[in-house]
Parts: structure tokens; C-alpha cells; sequence
């Protein structure tokens, strides 16, 4: 049925503010979990806008507040809100495929035998998942110096659809990632996010430590990498980041 024409405008404006909050949703999908003030800046809008925009993805479950993670000495006053993507919300971005990754790990696991024959059977198949990948960051990387190689990793990371940053932090960096294709599997399967961390070590040559994974609830997957010219002698930690707490 054809919209009558006294309602061409309005429904024009519906449809421009739908793709404006499809933008703000984006941002915090790429850049991970943002202040108003930074979203602004970002796409270009004022405050009073992204504001609203925020309102009603937060009455919609798209995304939900939280208290910005502040390092070193805190200032005074209330900390600043960031916004971060909820489970709802990551749905809507290519994660429809859960189910049956999920069935094809469970069924890894049982044919090894469960326990843990069945935990190894799932790690090695981790392992050699990301084989691939890792072959095509490794290309990006072998022209990168020591000081861009943060960098170079997390731009090809981002090709892979992972909406990665490298930022510096006391005594290093932190590659962040935004983005994980199989968050909601890694829930269940915390091989998935060692395996990656494995990768890393051994594409930087240094030991890394994984600090926070999306896959524990956390708003970003963050790696540590130190500063140090000295070659790894240890494996990279695993940590407990992706591993549901007991």
C-alpha cells in the first residue's frame, strides 16, 4: 500500500534517523565501548543527538552503560559513561552461524573421548582454524619494524573482520579487539580465545598476556604486549580471560 504523500516526510525521517543509530551502533562495534562526546566527534554529530540516538538503543537492548575504566590515578567526580554493544546487540552483526558451531565442537570433544582427550581435540582444532589466518598476518607483518608491528597486526586483523586498535599502555601495548566472529561459541569453548592468544605470541616474537575477552563479558578482547627486544622464551599466558569463571 503506497504511503500517502502527507507522510512522505515523516517516514524520510525515520528512515535517516534508523541509519543514524545503525552508525552509532557501528562505532562502538569498531572502536569498542565509547563516551557520547566520542561518538560525536566520530561520526559528526553533536551531543544532544548521539544522546538520543543512545536512548533508544539502550530502551531497544543494543547496547547498555557502563562506568569507564579509568588507569592510573582517578580525578575527581563521577567517572564518564562509555556505551558497549550487548549480546543483543553483536547478534545483529553476523553471528548467526552459533548453533552450529557449537554442535560441531560438541561433537569434536565427544569423539576424542570428552574430558580431556575431548578439551585437546577441541584446542587442536583451534589451533589449526586459525593456521590460515595467521599465514596472512604473518605476510602483513614481515615488513613491519618492531615499533609498528602492534599496529600492522591489528590492521590485518580488521581486514578479517575483527574492528582491531593498537594503543600504548604503561611498559607496552594493548592490541584491542571489537569485534569477535565466534564470541558467543568461545562462551563454551575458551580454546578458541587460547589458540588466538598463541598466535599472537608467535607472530610478535615476544611473550603477550590476554587481559579480557568479549566471550567473558568483557566490552573489548585485550591483549598485553611489553616492550621488549628480547626474543620469548615462554609460551603466552592464557590467562583466565576466556574462560568462564567456575
Amino acid at each position: 500500500m503506497p504511503v500517502p504523500a502527507r507522510d512522505v516526510p515523516r517516514v524520510h525521517a525515520l528512515d535517516e534517523q534508523r541509519g543514524t543509530r545503525n552508525r552509532v551502533a557501528r562505532s562502538i562495534l569498531d572502536h569498542g565501548p565509547s563516551t557520547a562526546a566520542e561518538l560525536a566527534v566520530r561520526l559528526e554529530l553533536t551531543p544532544a543527538a548521539v544522546r538520543r540516538h543512545l536512548d533508544t538503543l539502550l530502551a531497544e537492548g543494543v547496547v547498555e552503560a557502563r562506568d569507564k575504566r579509568v588507569y592510573g590515578a582517578r580525578g575527581r567526580g563521577r567517572p564518564a559513561k562509555v556505551f558497549a554493544l550487548t549480546d543483543c546487540g553483536r547478534d545483529a552483526f553476523d553471528q548467526a552461524y552459533d548453533k552450529l558451531a557449537q554442535d560441531a565442537l560438541r561433537w569434536i570433544a565427544q569423539s576424542a573421548g570428552g574430558g580431556a582427550r575431548g578439551e585437546a581435540a577441541v584446542a587442536a582444532f583451534a589451533r589449526a582454524r586459525l593456521a590460515a589466518q595467521a599465514e596472512n598476518w604473518q605476510a602483513a607483518l614481515a615488513a613491519a619494524g618492531p615499533e609498528d608491528r602492534a599496529q600492522v597486526l591489528a590492521g590485518a586483523l580488521t581486514a578479517d573482520g575483527y574492528a582491531a586498535t593498537a594503543r600504548s599502555a604503561p611498559v607496552g601495548e594493548q592490541l584491542c579487539q571489537h569485534h569477535c566472529p565466534v564470541a558467543h561459541v568461545a562462551e563454551q569453548y575458551p580454546q578458541l580465545c587460547e589458540a588466538e592468544t598463541e598466535v599472537f605470541s608467535r607472530l610478535l616474537g615476544t611473550h603477550v598476556q590476554r587481559l579480557a575477552t568479549i566471550a567473558h563479558g568483557d566490552g573489548v578482547c585485550t591483549t598485553f604486549i611489553p616492550k621488549s627486544s628480547t626474543p620469548k622464551t615462554t609460551e603466552a599466558s592464557t590467562s583466565t580471560a576466556g574462560r568462564n569463571p567456575a
